[in-house]
Formats: structure tokens, C-alpha cells, sequence
């Protein structure tokens, strides 16, 4: 067995790369890198049969063989026909190539298909003037080119047909879900077997043929007729046969998947699929709407995938949702539920508050993956029995093991004598400042007080009470009290405040203004509140009414049907103006 390790990527779908990642580690994989849909790693001939055959997230397991950089097609053709293709390729063999470009330099995808092609081709032309053939379907060797800006990646296949297509499917209903993603969310979940798997709206049975495998923990490629692999030139069979044929990983199951749809159609294909998979033992299907459901088995767990409305129409999309909620509510209680949708409309129209979310993509729709805890009574109260069961947990974890033993002193006691220690005696608990009356401790008044002369200074500004008038003794006129002396508030003669002269239009030392005349009542000293004159249209009302409907006192109609004439402009009254001095 050749053991000789080499650059491998594994492809997957979006959001599946952490998961596959740790499906490669647990195969023995070293350097794990994850990028976008995919996952590069290193590994011998053995892990790259075993990533085909055990991996559940890959897409496919690519061999890169070289890399280069180049702008235009004309380079990409003579970087690759430096390559040595006898290695990988013989005269009486078949080959097809694949092309994925992400770069401004190349505008089309399929003329750096072609011109690798030709590449490949001349080169076996011009040493041995013979050429393999081309073939579209099934070749015996899968080539690859991916373009990124500018760095270029040649790889073989090692996979063939995409890894999704497992082998067990004989029919589908409309929009069936990927092998693959179906794989990822279960693994997402956490669920490896340990309840029962329930799915309500099954379809072809997918994602419950996926669940058992992963309890079985049978391998995802036992059905697939070939891999891509087997086809090469340094194929090893013996080393495939004992992978092959290696059962010490299966396990036992003891609970079942149920699945169920409203369409008899549906559970018929899903039947035919299950008994495909050879899993008729653990998975069991009926017809029954969700919204008939009564008593789901238990422990278990609940993964769905309900029509969006793109693919799959429904007369009531926001009401299948809404008995959704209204049964996970009910019915499933105890249960996590994981339900794959496309809108949030629909999401939110369940009604219940997500534990968790996942954005995956589903075909071309951004979908997202969202987990609901669904417990009786309500979120506070169960949020609340969660936190003191962790903090149980915490505290028995760390509290140490209670010792018996018989050398330990008895209560009260102290190691000398044996008599009752004496009761620690406190203080008295030092008086609170008064923050309003006493002086602040600061360190400049500290340093007056510690370098003055007199005692009276000293008392100034040591710390402590607060000294007011007369009392000051520094030096200073004592603070005078607001107003006048004799003027004291009391019930009989309130304080009054000193009132600002009144307004002269005249000037300083003139007459304060009277509209009346001589004799007449002034204006107030200080500016009235303006006043909103009384008028008929207004119904008599004022601003601070608003929000209510002006009403006229006398007819009783509304002020919006008066406010504005229903005559013509025409009919209104013109006041002429005769001339400037009118104005």
C-alpha cells in the first residue's frame, strides 16, 4: 500500500463546512483548513477512499495535482500541458473536464474547458501521436480546473457522480431534499440515535432514511455502484475491499424513526425508498396530517422540512405554519424541534421563540435552520428551572467530599482545651456623615488646617461640621439670608419676592404705560399667559381641547363642516382699498 500523503479538498454545501470538517478529523485527516463550501486536508490513498466511502457532508473529494497562476486562456494551455499525464491517464481510457471560474480575466467557463482539453490532447499527440477520447458521461477520468482571480488549481475527481446520490433512491416526490444537506442538519442537531426521530411531513423519506443510517452508523456510500477511483491508473483493491467490507463501526438502535405526510403518494415513494436502503425495520410510515396528531412517541425528537411556496404551492402557506406552532405547542411538548424554512413570514407566523438559528442554503434558496424548545408552561418559569438545575450541577461539582473522621475537633470546641471559644465582640458602627451639613475631607483643606496659626483658623477648615454667619471665624462677612430681615414665612404673612419695575414706554423715570388712561388699571408687571380670544367658529373653545371634535354651542355641528365657506369665491365679500392712507 502506497503511503504517501497529498493535498485533498472535500466540497460540501454552505453551512455544512464545520461538520464536515469534523468528519474528515475523526477519519484521521491532518492540516484541516476550512474555507467557503469546502474543506482542504492531507491524507494517503487510504483516507482519500475512506472520505469517498464514510464521509456524509462531501460533495465530492478533489486531487490537486498542480497549481499555477495565469490571465488569459493561451497560459492556461501551456501550464497544463506540462504536466506528465501518463501518470493519470492512458491512450485506451476516457476523460471529460469540469470548470469553475471566479475571475474577471475569463469570461467563459467552457472555452477553459476546451482549451485544457486541448492541452491535454496535443500532448499525448506530439509524444506518442495517438489521443485518448473524450467522453461526456461516465469517463474513466474526471478533470477539474478551478480559476480564482488568478490562481489556477488542476485536479482529478476522486469521486465521480456527486456524493449526494447515494444509491437508495428509486423515486421522489416534487422538490426533493439533498442527501447531503439531509445528513448535515441531523448531524447539526446533535441526535446520534439516543430517541426516537419523528418527521410529520416525510415526503420521500429522506431525511428519515439519513437518520437511521447515522444511528446505525452505516457508511452513506454502501449503495453507490462505483466511485471515480476505482477507475485510475494506482487504483489499490484489495485496500477498497477491506473498507468495504469493515462492519466494526455499525451499532444497534433501539428506538425507531416515525414518519408520516398527508399525501398517500408520498408515503408509497417514501416505502419503496426505505426498502431500497434495506432500513424497513426502523423507520415506519403512515398516512396522517400533522394537525392529527395526538400522542408523538417519546423521548424524541422532531426534524421537518414543510413546503416553502416556491416549489411546492400550498392553498394556506401562513396557515399550515400556524398549526405548526399550534401543534409543536400541544402536542410535542418536550420535544426539540428543528424545522428548515425559507421566509421569515412563515417562521414567525409558528408563533414560538427559536432556541437556536443556522443559515444553510437549500438548492438556490438562502434558507435557515432554526431549533424550538418546546416545555409546558411558560418561557420565564422554564428559563428559570434551566438555571437552577445548572446551578445544582455547579455546586455539587465543586463543593468538596464532607469528612467523618473521627479526629475532627467537635463544635465550639478549639484544638487547646476543648472549651467554647469566646464570641468575637464589634464595635459600634461609626456615625454615618451628613453630607449636607458636614465639611468634605479633602487634602488641601487637611494641609490648612495642619499649618494654621490660630485655633480659629485651624477650626475653619478642619473637617467636620459646617459653620455659618457669624460663626465662621475666617475673616470673612457673614453669607446674608434671602430677602429681607423681618420678612419670615408663615401662615399669616407669606414671603414676597421682590417685584421688577413695571414698563415705561417713555423711558427711565416716566410713567409706567396705561392703556385706559390716567386711573385706569395697568398691565401686570410680569407678561400674562397669551390668552386665545372667544370666537363663534371656534365654538368657544381653546387648545387645550385638542384631539376632540369642535363643536358649535348653539347648532351642535362639527367646527370641519363650518371652518371653510361652501360658497364660490366669487359670492365672498371683497373689502376694496381705496388708497395707501387706508392702510
Amino acid at each position: 500500500m502506497n503511503n504517501e500523503t497529498f493535498e485533498m479538498v472535500a466540497k460540501t454545501l454552505y453551512g455544512l463546512e464545520e461538520v464536515l470538517a469534523g468528519e474528515l478529523i475523526s477519519l484521521g485527516a491532518n492540516e484541516v483548513q476550512i474555507g467557503r463550501r469546502m474543506v482542504s486536508f492531507e491524507g494517503n490513498m487510504e483516507l482519500l477512499y475512506k472520505a469517498n466511502f464514510y464521509c456524509r457532508t462531501a460533495l465530492r473529494i478533489l486531487k490537486p495535482i498542480y497549481h499555477f497562476k495565469a490571465k488569459d486562456a493561451d497560459t492556461v494551455y501551456k501550464e497544463v500541458k506540462k504536466i506528465e499525464w501518463e501518470k493519470y491517464l492512458s491512450l485506451d481510457k476516457t476523460f471529460a473536464i469540469d470548470s469553475v471560474i471566479y475571475s474577471e480575466d475569463f469570461n467563459h467557463s467552457k472555452f477553459v474547458a476546451y482549451r485544457t482539453k486541448d492541452a491535454i490532447v496535443d500532448y499525448f499527440m506530439e509524444k506518442y501521436e495517438k489521443r485518448p477520447s473524450v467522453r461526456v458521461s461516465n469517463p474513466d477520468l474526471y478533470i477539474n480546473i478551478h480559476i480564482s482571480h488568478n490562481d489556477c488549481t488542476l485536479s482529478i475527481d476522486s469521486s465521480g457522480e456527486s456524493l449526494h446520490k447515494r444509491g437508495y433512491r428509486v423515486d421522489q416526490t416534487e422538490a426533493p431534499l439533498n442527501e447531503v444537506l439531509a445528513a448535515g442538519l441531523i448531524m447539526k442537531t446533535g441526535w446520534k440515535g439516543e430517541s426516537n426521530f419523528v418527521d410529520p411531513m416525510c415526503g420521500s423519506g429522506t431525511l428519515l432514511i439519513e437518520a437511521a443510517m447515522i444511528a446505525l452508523n452505516i457508511a452513506p456510500g454502501i449503495h453507490r455502484k462505483n466511485f471515480a477511483f476505482e477507475k485510475w491508473v494506482d487504483f489499490d483493491q484489495e485496500l477498497f475491499d477491506r473498507i468495504y467490507n469493515d462492519e466494526s463501526n455499525e451499532k444497534e438502535f433501539t428506538f425507531k424513526c416515525y414518519g408520516s405526510d398527508i399525501s398517500p403518494d408520498a408515503i408509497e415513494i417514501a416505502r419503496t425508498n426505505v426498502r431500497s436502503a434495506g432500513l424497513s425495520k426502523y423507520i415506519d410510515l403512515q398516512v396522517l396530517p400533522l394537525q392529527q396528531y395526538q400522542e408523538p412517541p417519546r423521548p424524541g425528537i422532531m426534524v421537518t422540512n414543510p413546503p416553502y411556496g416556491e416549489r411546492i404551492s400550498s392553498r394556506d402557506l401562513m396557515g399550515l405554519y400556524a398549526m405548526i406552532g399550534e401543534r409543536m405547542k400541544h402536542v410535542f411538548t418536550g420535544y426539540k424541534v428543528w424545522i428548515l424554512s425559507y421566509k421569515d413570514e412563515c417562521f414567525e407566523k409558528i408563533g414560538l421563540r427559536p432556541s437556536d438559528k443556522m443559515k444553510v442554503i437549500n438548492g438556490s434558496l438562502d434558507c435557515e435552520f432554526r431549533c424550538y424548545d418546546i416545555f409546558e408552561g411558560k418561557n420565564k418559569d422554564y428559563k428559570k428551572a434551566l438555571a437552577e438545575g445548572e446551578e445544582r450541577s455547579d455546586t455539587s461539582a465543586e463543593r468538596p467530599a464532607r469528612s467523618f473522621s473521627s479526629d475532627r475537633p467537635a463544635r465550639n470546641e478549639n484544638s487547646s482545651g476543648g472549651e467554647r471559644a469566646p464570641r468575637k465582640e464589634y464595635s459600634e458602627r461609626p456615625e454615618r456623615k451628613n453630607f449636607k451639613t458636614d465639611r468634605m475631607d479633602r487634602p488641601d483643606r487637611r494641609f490648612a488646617a495642619a499649618h494654621s496659626e490660630t485655633e480659629e483658623e485651624k477650626a475653619a477648615f478642619a473637617p467636620g461640621k459646617r459653620f455659618f454667619g457669624e460663626d465662621r471665624n475666617d475673616g470673612k462677612p457673614a453669607r446674608k439670608q434671602f430677602g429681607r430681615e423681618d420678612a419670615k414665612r408663615s401662615k399669616d404673612k407669606p414671603f414676597e419676592r421682590p417685584v421688577k419695575s413695571s414698563f415705561s414706554p417713555g423711558g427711565p423715570g416716566k410713567s409706567s404705560f396705561s392703556p385706559g388712561g390716567p386711573g385706569k388699571k395697568k398691565f401686570d408687571d410680569r407678561p400674562a399667559k397669551m390668552k386665545y380670544k372667544d370666537d363663534d367658529r371656534f365654538g368657544g373653545k381653546n387648545f387645550k381641547d385638542k384631539g376632540k371634535p369642535f363643536k358649535d354651542k348653539k347648532e351642535g355641528k362639527d367646527f370641519r363642516d363650518s371652518r371653510i365657506d361652501k360658497r364660490s369665491f366669487s359670492d365672498l365679500p371683497i373689502k376694496k382699498i381705496k388708497g395707501d392712507d387706508d392702510l
